[in-house]
């Protein structure tokens, strides 16, 4: 599963606005939405212009339909994260 190899069932849920996560916090939000989709799969989107920032998440082979409130849940979860320690997750090192 990759954003760069795309599967069937594969989709790209953008970001508004891009958030500064580090390594961490990248991998906090893969689960998060993991978790909230039911995917197999899930990848942050790194933005094309600055690639500090996340833009959003790729998932894979998902177990829910993904609707607005999810997709906003997503956001402001990858919001809350790059406001937590610099982006570097939950607050632990």
């Amino acid at each position: 599963m990759s954003q760069r190899r795309p599967q069937p069932g594969c989709y790209d849920l953008p970001f508004r606005a891009g958030y500064p996560l580090d390594e961490t916090g990248e991998v906090a939000l893969e689960d998060y939405a993991r978790a909230l989709t039911l995917a197999a799969g899930a990848e942050a989107l790194r933005a094309d212009d600055d690639p500090a920032r996340v833009s959003g998440v790729h998932v894979c082979r998902l177990g829910a339909a993904v609707t607005a409130a999810i997709a906003s849940d997503l956001e402001d979860f990858a919001r809350d994260l790059a406001l937590r320690a610099g982006g570097s997750g939950l607050g632990w090192a």
